[in-house]
């Protein structure tokens, strides 16, 4: 995959930038909010991507957009060059590199859990704790209710997948049950 290397390439050169200035987080927030921005608006996202549009119409546009976000002038900058270089149509890309390269950086790990009814705060703090021990990372948790479950969990940690939900218990018992008739 070529715009996968070229996206390191380029999430690589910010992250450093943002190294430098120990502004990992914050740049992060920005580069994700004006990538946000180009999901939400498709014609946008179009615009910009397609080479037969001016460079310099392209730009303006780019800058409009910065002037009524708060973004820091090297975000700004970054975001501009991207437009420039013909790559603002991977900035998703770049945007998920840049995002694995901080969570090792900083010992981070996202986790999505699910469960058929809602987590107390107690409950979800104690799982939080639960998996920053396993994991020795910081763990930035997304709970997510899924009736479908019937009950029990479902832990997601990275490419890794912890299912203790009674739902594929009772698929797992059905398919032994199934093999032995």
């Amino acid at each position: 995959m070529i715009t996968s290397g070229i996206a390191k390439r380029y999430a690589r050169a910010f992250f450093e930038i943002a190294g430098e200035e120990k502004r990992y987080e914050e740049y992060f927030r920005e580069l994700a909010g004006f990538s946000a921005v180009l999901r939400q608006n498709k014609g946008l996202n179009e615009f910009l991507a397609n080479p037969v549009f001016d460079q310099p119409d392209k730009r303006a546009v780019v800058d409009q957009i910065l002037s009524k976000l708060q973004i820091s002038p090297m975000t700004a900058n970054f975001l501009k060059l991207l437009v420039d270089k013909r790559r603002i149509g991977i900035l998703s890309d770049i945007e998920e590199c840049y995002r694995e390269l901080m969570d090792q950086t900083l010992r981070k790990v996202r986790v999505t859990v699910k469960t058929a009814f809602p987590l107390t705060a107690e409950l979800s703090g104690r799982l939080q704790e639960g998996l920053e021990a396993m994991t020795g990372k910081q763990v930035e948790m997304t709970v997510i209710e899924e009736p479908a479950l019937i009950g029990g969990i479902v832990v997601r940690v990275g490419d890794t997948l912890y299912d203790g939900s009674i739902k594929t218990q009772l698929s797992n018992i059905r398919n032994l049950l199934g093999e032995e008739q």
